[in-house]
C-alpha cells in the first residue's frame, strides 16, 4: 500500500485520527498532550499517530524529552486536489441535469399551456 492517496485515505477513514490532526492543526504537541482526549491506552495512540507519520500527515521531531507532533499538509493538499476533481465533473454533471430538467419543465408548460387555449 505504497500509493501516498491511498495511505492518505486511510489515515483520514478514522475518527480518532481525523481528531487528533483537528487538534494539531493549532500547532505543535507531545504525545501526552495529543492522549489527554482520548480514552484510550498510550500504546494505542502510539499507533494511531504511526499510522498518520506512515502517511506523511504527522512527523514528528525530538526537543530534549519530549517529541513534538506537527502536522503535514502536503498530503492533505493532494487529497484535496484529487478531490475537487471530482467535484468539478459532478458540478458538471449537475448543471447538465438542470438544464435539461428546465428544457423539459418548460416543454410540459408549453403542452399544458396548448392544451387550454384548444378547449376554450
Amino acid at each position: 500500500m505504497d500509493d501516498k492517496l491511498t495511505l492518505t485515505f486511510t489515515a483520514l477513514s478514522d475518527p480518532t485520527r481525523r481528531a487528533i490532526l483537528a487538534r494539531l492543526a493549532s500547532g505543535e504537541m507531545t504525545v501526552k498532550e495529543l492522549a489527554k482526549p482520548f480514552d484510550m491506552s498510550g500504546p494505542a495512540i502510539t499507533k494511531h499517530l504511526k499510522v498518520l507519520e506512515n502517511a506523511g500527515l504527522i512527523s514528528r521531531g525530538r526537543e530534549a524529552q519530549w517529541r513534538p507532533c506537527r502536522i503535514e499538509v502536503e498530503p492533505l493538499k493532494e487529497a484535496a486536489t484529487w478531490i475537487d476533481e471530482y467535484r468539478k465533473h459532478w458540478e458538471e454533471s449537475f448543471d447538465r441535469l438542470d438544464a435539461y430538467l428546465k428544457t423539459m419543465t418548460a416543454k410540459k408548460k408549453g403542452k399544458k399551456n396548448g392544451l387550454k387555449k384548444q378547449s376554450k
